[in-house]
């Protein structure tokens, strides 16, 4: 019989265990997926998609340039960086303190693509209407190559030299020798060549717009020829995006694509392309990732707005695909808010994202887990680099900015949570966290504050701390109603890189009262019963439709953040029926605690001043009586609720709300003086309904079992508690009739009697 008696213990600790949780104030305030850690602020950490915080590369500003935007980075044969944007077309090169030595400046626009040669030799192309210009190591600029289109989207140097450019809005491909003659090499059926690159057998890679291709040119070179001519197209891969913005190859082959932009089912026509004015002076870059050029003329006082779109296509999501050197590819990366203009290599070797329109780059860790590893100040990200010792390049736009990524990780990178509202003033208790690599052992340590105001800026109380382990005990915080965290990464040196999984901070709230918000009387002769249940009316009942509560707090889910335990606290709105004699209440009430709560129901006659008790211990929003035991009359009703089920007797709260006015009538109306009196063949049938329920609502009567009919007392109006009525009868057969009479009050309580009578031949 023992392990009876321990199954019986134990299945008894295991029904009161949730009836424990609920009744303990104690919360917890628990962070564990990206989407709550990016709601907080990351200095120097990175937030991975499979919720974890993580040490971020170190990420410092390099040069200001005083930009608008920046297109486009490279390094020349030595490691100096070049700088391609605008407005007003330039190329700066960018020595090792950040010092920005302008090299190139056109009349275009904008400088949007650069190469350097094996030489230095600098190549820029502009738009629109643009060029492609030669700056020779020594600083000689001059027109190398004039496609004569509007854009020019990207340029490509192979092995042998020649140049390859990407244009649009024709989609030509030309290619250029050294010498600076070109030709068309590739004519597109898109409108824009957007991307360039060439694979590890030398062919060339073209990525479009408007239908997101990516093709494959192979270069045939023939003797005697300066240039290379293209062999058959082959689509390698068609994105799920619209415009292709760039094709990266790695040292095994494979070949990325990022391509934004939702595509359009049927062709559209080409924006206008505006020509550049005549003295620009100044420039002005809209989100949303276009670029607005706003020029000047010095003549004018009034700015002509001129735009030019750099990325056609500004909205729509963007997607990443991995296309394998056998050509099979997978989808590595998809949003549908961010887009991808830039695409680079770590140190590592991982893929890295340039974003907009937040200035974020991600970073792709492989199995769909990726991070943000950097943010910027600027909308996009236009373009990565990778330099030297495991240095990457950052260029923005809006403002136009460079950055340098690495080597390693920040150095006492920080992460300070989002603010929790726990609603009421509350006493915080221990903090406890979650990692791997020392998270929990000293390599990562903790703070917390509290106060009263939604923002933490001001008048909140210290941060207390460091706590370095989750067993370091409470963390002493004032009481307050708002509470936040932060995470400093000490140590990121050896012994793998520490990471933060989850955050839970306790927190208890101090107990305030419940409050009764609405009380819903329903009319009499109405049942309620859970929706689940059987009707128990007669015959079932008719359904009903009941009258709400004003306020939803009877039949919703607790608005309490951290409703973990509580989870299914949701009543189910129950049903109502047709029952005679009963009379049915709903009720609203609210508890900040999410305590559970119980109810009691008082009641009292008009004129009475003592409440007696109807029913007690009642968990529902709602309660029916049978009211046949009640004497007539007028009555309210008082509801109480009391959170004592989840509350020590000494801090149990309640509330109390009294109802409107409400009547019982039981007792039927009365039929007197009923009286028939036969003229043959006719007949006049009179009485009197007498209520004692206030006004009589309906009569009716049957001729010989007939159907019944109604009948309007004399005067019409059903307004009185004593009514007259009379009934005209005509065409009577010779004979007995019976003639019976019902009236009903407000409540439905009805009466019926009935009056024999005679006609005979002889009288008609």
């Amino acid at each position: 019989m023992k392990w009876r008696t321990i199954l019986v213990c134990a299945l008894a600790v295991a029904l009161l265990a949730p009836m424990l949780a609920q009744a303990e104030h104690t919360r917890y305030w628990r962070q564990s997926d990206s989407g709550e850690f990016e709601k907080g602020t990351a200095n120097g950490v990175s937030i991975s998609s499979d919720g974890k915080l993580m040490p971020a590369p170190q990420f410092n500003p390099l040069a200001d340039p005083n930009l608008a935007y920046i297109w486009q980075l490279r390094l020349d044969s030595r490691g100096r960086l070049y700088a391609a944007g605008g407005p007003s077309a330039k190329v700066l090169r960018i020595d090792d303190s950040g010092k920005a030595t302008t090299v190139f400046e056109g009349s275009e626009l904008a400088a949007q693509a650069i190469v350097l040669d094996s030489k230095d030799n600098l190549y820029v192309g502009t738009s629109p209407d643009g060029k492609i210009y030669k700056v020779t190591a020594d600083g000689q600029k001059s027109v190398f190559f004039d496609p004569k289109t509007k854009y020019i989207w990207a340029l490509a140097l192979d092995r042998e030299g020649d140049l390859f450019v990407g244009t649009g809005d024709k989609g030509e491909v030309y290619v250029v020798s050294p010498d600076g003659k070109g030709q068309i090499l590739y004519q597109s059926d898109e409108r824009h060549a957007r991307s360039l690159a060439f694979d590890t057998k030398g062919d060339l890679l073209i990525g479009t717009e408007p239908s997101g291709l990516i093709l494959r040119i192979p270069l045939e070179r023939k003797t005697g020829e300066n240039t290379p001519a293209a062999g058959s197209s082959f689509v390698i891969y068609e994105t799920n995006k619209k415009e292709v913005t760039s094709l990266l190859e790695d040292a095994s082959g494979n070949l990325y694509a990022a391509s934004i932009g939702e595509k359009n089912r049927t062709p559209i026509a080409a924006p206008p392309i505006p020509q550049p004015p005549s003295q620009p002076v100044q420039a002005i870059i809209s989100g949303q990732g276009t670029a607005t050029i706003i020029a000047q003329n010095s003549a004018q006082t009034a700015a002509a707005i001129a735009p030019m779109t750099y990325f056609a296509s500004a909205t729509g999501g963007a997607e990443v695909v991995k296309i394998s050197p056998d050509g099979s590819p997978q989808t590595l990366w998809s949003s549908r808010e961010d887009l991808v203009f830039s695409t680079g290599l770590s140190p590592e070797g991982k893929l890295l994202l340039g974003t907009g329109n937040k200035g974020a780059v991600i970073e792709l860790q492989g199995n769909d887990v990726y991070s943000s590893v950097a943010k910027s100040a600027s909308e996009q990200v236009t373009s990565l680099l990778s330099g030297s010792n495991g240095k990457v390049f950052v260029a923005t736009a809006n403002p136009g900015k460079i950055f340098e990524l690495g080597p390693g990780y920040a150095k006492n990178g920080s992460f300070e949570s989002d603010t929790f509202d726990a609603r009421i003033f509350s006493h915080w208790g221990r903090l406890t966290w979650w990692g791997e690599n020392g998270a929990t052992q000293g390599k990562v340590t903790f703070y917390v504050r509290s106060g009263n105001t939604s923002s933490p800026e001001k008048n909140w109380g210290p941060w207390m701390g460091p706590f370095k382990t989750p067993e370091a005990g409470a963390v002493n915080c004032p009481p307050a109603r708002f509470a936040q965290w932060k995470a400093v990464f000490l140590d990121t040196d050896g012994g793998g890189t520490p990471n933060i999984s989850w955050v839970s901070l306790a927190y208890q709230p101090k107990n305030v009262a419940p409050v009764m918000e609405d009380i819903a009387l329903q009319d009499p002769g109405v049942r309620i019963q859970s929706f689940a249940s059987q009707p128990v009316g007669p015959m079932g009942g008719t359904n009903v439709q009941l009258r709400m509560p004003q306020h939803d707090g009877a039949f919703s889910p607790s608005p309490n953040p951290d409703a973990s335990v509580r989870a299914a606290k949701m009543d189910v709105p129950p049903q109502g029926f047709e029952d005679k004699g009963f009379q049915s209440v709903l009720w609203s009430v609210r508890d900040d605690n999410d305590d559970d709560l119980v109810f009691s129901i008082y009641y009292r006659g008009e004129g009475e001043k003592n409440w007696r008790l109807l029913k007690d211990k009642i968990t529902q929003h709602y309660y029916s009586w049978d009211t046949t035991a009640m004497p007539d009359g007028a009555y309210y009703l008082k509801i109480v609720a009391s959170d004592s089920p989840s509350n020590p007797a000494d801090q149990a709260l309640s509330d109390s709300r009294e109802s409107d006015r409400f009547e019982i009538a039981n007792t039927p109306p009365r039929i007197e003086a009923l009286r028939a009196q036969a003229h043959s063949p006719t007949a006049t049938i009179t009485f009197e309904g007498v209520s004692s329920a206030g006004a009589l609502a309906s009569a009716r009567y049957s001729l010989d079992a007939g159907d019944w009919q109604l009948v309007y007392p004399v005067g019409l109006l059903s307004d009185s508690p004593r009514q007259k009525y009379e009934i005209q009868l005509s065409g009577l057969a010779p004979g007995e009739h019976t003639i019976a009479v019902e009236i009903a009050d407000r409540y439905d309580n009805k009466t019926s009697a009935k009056v024999t009578f005679a006609t005979t031949s002889g009288e008609r």
